[in-house]
């Protein structure tokens, strides 16, 4: 894994090279390894890169050293993740342009980043009405008691108050930032900032030291929704950075949820046009809950004694053994080839970060294959 780490490192640091692109590399070659040390005419059948852009590559690759890129980038920012770390959140892992670089402080909870603990994202405008200040503090306290993790982009207005409410809940929050992991913006919430890094999580795409800037706020938008399960926007303009993190939430196929508002209200405009493409109308704190369906319990019925177990592959390290099982035993029991990971981990008895590690080597292996919606069957 230190290998391919380098090469996500390495790819992302060239021009013209963005997220998208690198899954297109990977998924063609395998690896960003073997990428890196393919020719320039293999390049050019991956879709998205043209002469122009095969030049800059080959001219790039002969003045960087993966290996020794990573040395110094641990050095200068030692917290980060790229998707060859099992540590990689999953949920952002399976939208179609994941950062190739993710840096982090404060608590880390390898539930959360494995998708077992539901995260559900809450934005809306920087100039909230009273009343959609009352909402998201109600609705944003009612999920962190009842077991979500809640994302928000630690903005002045709606995201204040969802990361406020949920440190007076004595929950964690996650906050995704539009600069450095160590850059405060806005510098009014410094002190909530702080608190945060006591409980939570802070996230960026940024190296430490990278100022704020407007371009990169709607791309931090994109984080935020790929990170969770559900995005609600409380209140937001026509015009409105939360609206955004909604569309990008609707193109990664999660659902978007709208807290309805008066007509003549411009705060309230952008969450009815919401409503009227099809978001869901957020009509309660109980129907809500019951809407985003509260960590669904799994009952595995025993396998049946007449069922001929496929053969295990040999020499597998028994963590191994035991994961590859169970998804076989799941997956005769239930009558379905594809088995969720939630379900993986309800029935086996392992931590949910080992059975992520087991899922990742195993597809390395060939012997599992990841389905959309963190779904896994035997290949």
């Amino acid at each position: 894994m230190v290998e391919e780490r380098a090469f996500w490192l390495a790819w992302s640091s060239l021009n013209g090279i963005g997220p998208i692109l690198l899954k297109r590399l990977q998924k063609q070659f395998g690896s960003l390894a073997k990428a890196w040390a393919a020719s320039s005419t293999d390049l050019l059948n991956v879709e998205g890169l043209g002469p122009q852009t095969v030049e800059t590559i080959a001219i790039a690759r002969r003045k960087i050293h993966p290996e020794q890129l990573l040395d110094q980038h641990q050095h200068d920012n030692p917290n980060f993740w790229t998707p060859a770390d099992v540590e990689y959140p999953r949920l952002l892992l399976e939208t179609p342009d994941p950062p190739p670089v993710l840096y982090y402080r404060g608590k880390v909870d390898l539930q959360e980043l494995a998708g077992t603990i539901p995260t559900v994202a809450i934005v809306g405008t920087r100039s909230p009405s009273p009343y959609g200040r009352k909402w998201t503090q109600r609705i944003t306290t009612a999920l962190a008691q009842n077991g979500f993790t809640v994302v928000s982009g630690l903005a002045d207005g709606i995201d204040t108050e969802v990361h406020r409410s949920c440190l007076e809940s004595q929950r964690r929050t996650i906050a995704v930032l539009g600069c450095g992991v160590d850059v405060i913006y806005p510098g009014s919430n410094r002190t909530l900032y702080q608190q945060v890094l006591e409980s939570g999580l802070v996230l960026s795409e940024h190296p430490a030291g990278t100022q704020p800037d407007r371009i990169f706020f709607p791309r931090r938008n994109r984080i935020i929704a790929g990170l969770c399960r559900a995005t609600l926007v409380m209140e937001a303009p026509a015009k409105s950075g939360a609206l955004i993190t909604a569309h990008y939430a609707n193109e990664y196929g999660r659902d978007v949820y709208a807290l309805p508002g008066r007509l003549d209200d411009k705060t309230a405009i952008g969450c009815l046009k919401l409503i009227n493409k099809g978001a869901h109308l957020i009509e309660g704190i109980d129907e809500l809950l019951d809407m985003l369906g509260m960590l669904p319990q799994f009952n595995v019925a025993p396998l049946p004694s007449t069922v001929e177990q496929p053969t295990l592959p040999l020499n597998l390290e028994p963590k191994l053994e035991q994961v590859l099982q169970v998804l076989t035993d799941l997956s005769q029991s239930d009558g379905s080839e594809a088995i969720s990971f939630d379900q993986l981990v309800q029935s086996i008895d392992l931590p949910a970060s080992s059975v992520s590690s087991a899922l990742l080597q195993l597809e390395l292996m060939g012997l599992v294959a990841q389905l959309p919606g963190m779904r896994y069957q035997r290949t």
